[in-house]
C-alpha cells in the first residue's frame, strides 16, 4: 500500500508538471538568439480570456558588455522597431518604455538597457474571447565595443479560454512598475522647469522634490524640433530631498528658444522615476534656493523689503501720493486709537493687493503665459477702467460729487469733511498698491525676478515680502500714531489740499490715456475719456437737476464708464507698434538676433526697455539718457541704440528681459567688444553709470 502511494504520487507530479509545461509553452515564444544575447515573446496570461487587452512582453536576456536602446537612444543608436503584419485578431499595441539608464562612451551620451529587460506591451484584442495570433518582427540595435544591427521573427498563439497568469506575468509587472508615471507613486514631484540662457549657452533648470532622500538623479529630455541635450548637472539639498537638475543644450543643436518649446522630461532616481511633457517658462541664471537650505530665499526675502520700501519714493507712485497725504492730514487732532487703527488697514491693503498680485502671477505662470511686473498695464481694458476710477477719485476731491465713495467707506467728522472708515484705508492702499505696479525700483527687479523663476510657494513669500516694505511707512505711523495727531485738525484748510491732490490723480489718469491711444489708437482714447468726462459731468450737475431727472443720474454714469471701459474694444483698430520716438539720439528698433554681429563689428550697442505707461522710464530719459554726455555718446558714430518697446506684450521682449532675471521695466544693458553677454544697468540710472558701463563694454578695442 505504502508502495501505491508513493507511485500514485509520483505520477500526480508528473502530470501537474506536464500540465505546467503545456501551460508555459503557450505563453512564450521560442527565443531568438545571437551573439548579443537573446529575445522573446512573452504573456502574462495563458489564453486570452474576455479581456479587451493582453498584456505582452518583449524580453531581452543580454550578454554582459551589451546593450539596447531606449525610445530615445541619445547620441547614436535606434530603439526597437516592432511590426506586428501577419498577427490575427490583434489591434494596434503599445510599446512601454521602463525608466533608461544613461550610458557615456567616448563622450557619447547613449540611453538604453542592460542585462536583462522586459519591455511590456498592451494588445488590443479585435474580438475579446478569440484566440490570437501574434507575430512580430523586431529590428533592434545591440552594442558592445561594435554596434550590430539585429532580427528576430517571434510568433505566439494564445487559445480562446479563462485567461490564467502565466509564469511570465511577474516580469511583466515588474518592469511595468519601471515605467514612469506622473511620479506620484514614488513620491517625485517635479517643481518647475525653467530655460536659461540662450543660443550655445542655453540650459534647461528642473527643481526635483523628493518625499524619501534623493540618491543620483539623472534627466532624460526629449523634444522633436528643439535640441538636443548634453549629461546633466546635479545638485542636492542638505537633506537631499530637493535637487535643482540643469541640463545643458549640446553646442550647435539649438534649433528655437527653450522657452515656451513642447518637451517630455524622463527624471530617474533608482528604481524611482516620473514623466511630464512640460513648457519650460524663462528662468533666472541664479542658483535655486533649495540649495542653501532656505537661507537664499530668507535673503532674497530681505531684498524684497528694502524694494517694497524704496517702491515707495519711485516716479511712477507720486502721482497717488494724494491718496496718502489726505489719509494723514485727515488724523490731525484724532484719536490715537483710531489713527493706528485706519494705518493698519492701509498697510493690510496693501499687502492683500500684493498676495493677489502673487496668485495671479502663480495663476499665468501656471498657464505658460508670459508673466512680469506691471504687464496689466499692457491691456487696454485695465487702462481704461484705471481711467473711470483715477476720473471718479479725482471729481471726489474737487467736491463734485460724494456718490462714487460708497457710504460704506467713509464718515464724517467736524467740518464736514469726509474721511475714510478702517475699510476705506485698506482700499485706499489697495489702490495705491495697483497704480504702483507700473514702477520698478533698486533691489525690487532682483526680487521679481527671483520669484517668479521659482515655485508658487517663493513667488507669495517674496510678493508678501514686497507688500511689507511698501507698508512699512504706514506700519511706522500705526506704532507711533501721536506724528499724525500733531498735524493741524481737519477743517475748511482741507477742501484746497483736496483740490491739489485731485489735479494729481486726473494727471495720472491723462497719462494712462496717452498711454491708451498707443495701444488701442487716439479715437478709442477719445471716447473713453468723454466717456470718463461725461459721467463727471453728469454727477457734478446732479444737484442742479429737476428732483424727477435725479434717479437716472446713476444708471447715466454706469453706462458711461461702460463705454469708457468697452471703447478700446469696440471703437477703431489698435494701432501698429510705436516706432522709436524721434530725438537727438538715432534710435532703431529693437532687434536682440542682429547685436551679437553689431558687436562683432566692435560697435557698442545701447539697449533701452521702455513702455509709455513706465513713468521711471521716461524720469530716465528725461534726467540721463536724452540729455548731456550720455545723449552725445550714443550719437556718436560707432554706437547703436536700440529702443524696446513694451508699450503692448511682446513675447520676445519678455523673453530678453528673463534672460536677466528681470520681469518688470526699466532695463538697461549695455553690448560691446568686452561685454559682449551684456552689461545690465540699474533700474534708476544715473550719467555716470551708463558712461561707465559704455566704456568698460568698449574694453581695448576703442
Amino acid at each position: 500500500m505504502g508502495v501505491m502511494r508513493v507511485l500514485l504520487a509520483a505520477v500526480m507530479v508528473w502530470g501537474w508538471s506536464v500540465v505546467t509545461a503545456a501551460a508555459d509553452s503557450v505563453a512564450d515564444s521560442d527565443w531568438t538568439k545571437s551573439e548579443s544575447g537573446k529575445v522573446r515573446l512573452i504573456s502574462a496570461t495563458t489564453a486570452t480570456g474576455t479581456a479587451a487587452t493582453l498584456g505582452l512582453g518583449l524580453q531581452f536576456q543580454l550578454e554582459p558588455g551589451w546593450k539596447i536602446y531606449w525610445r530615445s537612444p541619445g547620441d547614436a543608436g535606434y530603439p526597437p522597431k516592432l511590426d506586428w503584419s501577419g498577427s490575427g485578431n490583434l489591434g494596434e499595441p503599445v510599446l512601454r518604455w521602463p525608466a533608461p539608464h544613461r550610458f557615456v562612451l567616448a563622450g557619447l551620451q547613449n540611453h538604453g538597457y542592460m542585462g536583462e529587460v522586459v519591455l511590456p506591451i498592451e494588445a488590443p484584442v479585435l474580438s475579446p474571447g478569440q484566440p490570437v495570433s501574434l507575430r512580430v518582427a523586431v529590428d533592434f540595435l545591440a552594442c558592445a565595443q561594435i554596434c550590430v544591427p539585429q532580427h528576430a521573427d517571434l510568433a505566439l498563439d494564445l487559445p480562446a479560454g479563462v485567461a490564467e497568469p502565466s509564469v511570465f506575468a511577474h516580469d511583466i509587472g515588474r518592469f511595468a512598475a519601471l515605467v514612469p508615471g506622473d511620479g506620484a507613486r514614488h513620491g517625485l514631484t517635479l517643481d518647475s522647469v525653467e530655460a536659461i540662457g540662450d543660443g550655445d549657452a542655453s540650459l534647461l533648470r528642473l527643481s526635483l522634490t523628493a518625499a524619501e532622500a534623493l540618491g543620483e538623479p539623472d534627466a532624460f529630455i526629449e523634444s522633436d524640433d528643439v535640441a538636443t541635450f548634453e549629461q546633466p548637472r546635479v545638485t542636492l539639498s542638505p537633506d537631499k530631498r530637493h535637487a535643482v537638475i540643469e541640463v545643458p543644450v549640446a553646442a550647435h543643436t539649438l534649433q528655437k528658444p527653450l522657452a515656451g518649446a513642447a518637451l517630455r522630461v524622463t527624471v530617474v532616481d533608482g528604481l524611482r522615476s516620473l514623466e511630464a511633457a512640460v513648457t519650460p517658462v524663462a528662468g533666472v541664471a541664479a542658483p535655486a534656493p533649495a540649495l542653501a537650505g532656505g537661507a537664499g530665499l530668507l535673503a532674497m526675502m530681505a531684498v524684497a523689503l528694502l524694494g517694497g520700501l524704496i517702491l515707495n519714493l519711485m516716479p511712477c507712485v507720486l502721482p497717488v501720493l494724494s491718496i496718502k497725504v489726505l489719509g494723514v492730514l485727515g488724523h490731525g487732532g484724532g484719536e490715537r486709537s483710531h489713527v493706528r487703527a485706519s494705518f493698519l488697514a492701509s498697510a493690510t491693503g496693501i499687502v492683500v493687493s500684493f498676495l493677489a498680485l502673487a496668485a495671479l502671477a502663480i495663476s499665468v505662470k501656471e498657464a505658460g503665459a508670459a508673466v512680469g511686473w506691471g504687464i496689466q498695464f499692457q491691456h487696454p481694458g485695465f487702462l481704461a477702467a484705471m481711467v473711470v476710477l483715477l476720473g471718479l477719485f479725482a471729481a471726489n476731491l474737487w467736491g463734485a460729487f460724494e456718490v462714487p465713495m460708497p457710504v460704506w467707506l467713509l464718515n464724517r467728522k467736524s467740518g464736514g469733511i469726509p474721511h475714510h472708515t478702517v475699510l476705506g484705508h485698506f482700499m485706499s492702499g489697495a489702490f495705491a498698491t495697483l497704480l504702483a505696479t507700473p514702477c520698478s525700483a533698486p533691489f525690487l527687479g532682483t526680487a521679481i525676478g527671483f520669484a517668479l523663476a521659482r515655485g508658487p510657494g517663493e513667488i507669495v513669500a517674496i510678493f508678501a515680502s514686497l507688500g511689507l516694505g511698501m507698508a512699512a511707512p504706514y506700519l511706522t505711523v500705526a506704532a507711533w500714531p501721536d506724528a499724525a495727531l500733531r498735524l493741524p485738525k481737519p477743517g475748511g484748510w482741507m477742501i484746497t489740499v483736496r483740490k491739489m491732490l485731485g489735479v494729481a490723480l486726473a494727471g495720472t489718469g491723462l497719462w494712462l490715456l496717452t498711454v491708451l491711444a498707443v495701444q488701442a489708437g487716439p479715437l478709442a482714447a477719445l471716447v473713453s475719456g468723454g466717456a470718463v468726462a461725461g459721467a463727471v459731468a453728469v454727477l457734478a450737475l446732479k444737484p442742479r437737476m429737476p428732483e424727477s431727472s435725479r434717479s437716472a443720474v446713476g444708471a447715466c454714469v454706469v453706462a458711461l464708464a461702460g463705454l469708457a471701459v468697452a471703447a478700446p474694444y469696440r471703437v477703431g483698430e489698435v494701432g501698429e507698434a510705436a516706432a522709436p520716438p524721434t530725438s537727438g539720439i538715432p534710435w532703431i528698433v529693437f532687434d536682440r538676433a542682429a547685436i551679437p554681429a553689431l558687436v562683432g563689428d566692435g560697435k557698442l550697442v545701447f539697449v533701452d526697455v521702455t513702455a509709455d505707461w513706465c513713468i521711471t522710464c521716461k524720469v530716465n530719459k528725461a534726467a540721463v539718457v536724452a540729455r548731456g554726455a550720455v545723449a552725445r555718446r550714443l550719437s556718436a558714430t560707432g554706437v547703436v541704440a536700440m529702443k524696446a518697446d513694451w508699450t503692448k506684450p511682446d513675447e520676445a521682449i519678455s523673453r530678453y528681459l528673463a534672460a536677466f532675471g528681470r520681469y518688470g521695466i526699466p532695463f538697461n544693458a549695455v553690448y560691446g567688444p568686452a561685454a559682449p553677454e551684456g552689461l545690465p544697468l540699474s533700474e534708476l540710472l544715473s550719467e555716470s553709470e551708463v558712461l561707465a558701463a559704455l566704456d568698460k563694454a568698449a574694453g581695448a578695442a576703442r
